[in-house]
């Protein structure tokens, strides 16, 4: 009962706003898979219209596999770009920013039909590959920052569970009978307008993570403020000491290079789980049934 009063309506709207890109994550994951068929007809249209010649399985199978293969492309790139944005910006306002991103995608996905084009498409696909690179660190980053320290293991769960709703809700509007079909496609590709759009009106209601207010911009009263908010109580000065020596004890700590992280044999131990463990869940096949699986 303590924890569940611990869920003020400030914080489910913070956290149910921010997952909305872990959702937009699984969902272009996932969208790509059921109408392979009928974006490989449109391909083949397309290229007849242009070059009077039916495309070669060669090409169309390099086509398809850059559609597909571009998106991871752009998840890399973007989850680089994190911290260019998170410490400039916020981290509410870098979430709000990265819809220009998808909304871009949206257009170039669901005008590719209409335009004849498959660039547009694959264009498409990297751009909101680099949507979900930004949200892989926006979005858990973020939902941690807000919650408070007994709900921040329950609710980081929300980032994971937000990708697979996504993959689950685009293999089932995949499906032939709702917008897997010829007519269709596209709207299916473009439907991340609406999830963007969302985000864009819940998260201007949404507090800033006083996390972010407090230690880079030294806004203690803001920090104070949207804590007050988030707990639903006066008395924050608990969560605000454990910020302040959080602060402190990164101050005191020498920055590390990547290549340290391997030479100390304090930080090997942990970054070798760390890799063990993303190499099991890639190897484990997962990504091929994601991606490929129909």
């Amino acid at each position: 009962l303590a924890l569940f009063l611990q869920m003020t309506a400030r914080l489910m709207l913070a956290v149910g706003g921010a997952v909305l890109g872990s959702l937009q994550f699984g969902y272009n994951t996932g969208v790509i898979n059921a109408p392979q068929k009928v974006i490989e007809d449109f391909y083949n249209r397309t290229w007849l219209y242009r070059y009077e010649e039916p495309i070669s399985p060669t090409t169309l199978t390099t086509l398809w596999s850059l559609s597909v293969a571009i998106f991871s492309v752009g998840g890399m790139i973007g989850s680089f770009s994190v911290g260019l944005f998170v410490n400039r910006f916020g981290r509410r306002n870098s979430m709000l920013m990265s819809n220009v991103l998808a909304f871009l995608s949206a257009i170039l996905m669901g005008f590719s039909k209409m335009a004849l084009s498959f660039e547009m498409l694959i264009l498409g696909r990297f751009i909101i590959g680099l949507y979900s690179g930004l949200t892989t660190g926006f979005v858990p980053m973020y939902v941690g920052e807000v919650s408070p320290t007994a709900l921040r293991g329950a609710l980081g769960t929300f980032h994971q569970l937000g990708i697979v709703v996504g993959i689950l809700i685009a293999q089932v509007f995949g499906l032939d009978l709702i917008m897997g079909n010829d007519s269709l496609w596209p709207l299916l590709l473009g439907f991340i307008f609406v999830p963007a759009l969302l985000q864009c009106i819940i998260l201007p209601f949404a507090p800033e993570s006083p996390r972010f207010l407090l230690i880079n911009r030294n806004e203690e009263n803001k920090a104070k403020s949207v804590l007050k908010k988030l707990r639903g109580t006066t008395d924050v000065s608990s969560d605000l000491q454990e910020m302040k020596e959080e602060s402190r004890q990164m101050m005191r700590e020498k920055k590390v290079t990547i290549m340290e992280l391997f030479r100390s044999p304090m930080y090997r131990q942990p970054i070798l789980i760390a890799i063990v463990l993303q190499l099991s869940q890639q190897l484990s096949g997962i990504n091929a049934v994601s991606f490929g699986g129909t």
